[in-house]
């Protein structure tokens, strides 16, 4: 069985059943790249953790909704700098050197190289924690 195909993955998604591909698409890719990463769902998030959370997926509104596709997700990010690139729908110093980026993603050829790189400094970072 896929690590991210558990009830409660499945069930999180109820109300939002079209963004489901996009999260299979991306827990697909991070898993490839990550096996051992551990996935946890919560109310309104689900979070991939190493030693610390480095990756959540969640439906946060971090754009207005009329400016949001449909589907979206939003990949969140914690790295060690403000990411600089027109992906990214928002970011905050969440305290100094951690900087918290909101990802839209809108369809799956949106889960590139470039943001799974994105993901890989979002990992090296929370290991170096």
């Amino acid at each position: 069985m896929k690590p991210w195909n558990d009830t409660d993955a499945m069930l999180f998604f109820d109300p939002h059943p079209a963004a489901l591909p996009l999260f299979e698409a991306f827990a697909e890719k991070l898993y490839g790249l990550y096996p051992a990463a551990e996935m946890r769902v919560q109310k309104t998030q689900i979070t991939f953790s190493n030693r610390h959370v480095f990756a959540c997926v969640s439906f946060l509104r971090v754009k207005k909704k009329a400016e949001l596709p449909d589907p979206y997700l939003v990949v969140t990010l914690g790295l060690s700098f403000p990411l600089a690139s027109h992906r990214v729908a928002a970011k905050t110093e969440a305290y100094p050197g951690r900087w918290t980026t909101h990802i839209v993603i809108g369809a799956p050829s949106e889960i590139d190289s470039e943001l799974m790189e994105w993901v890989r400094l979002a990992y090296d970072f929370s290991e170096s924690k």
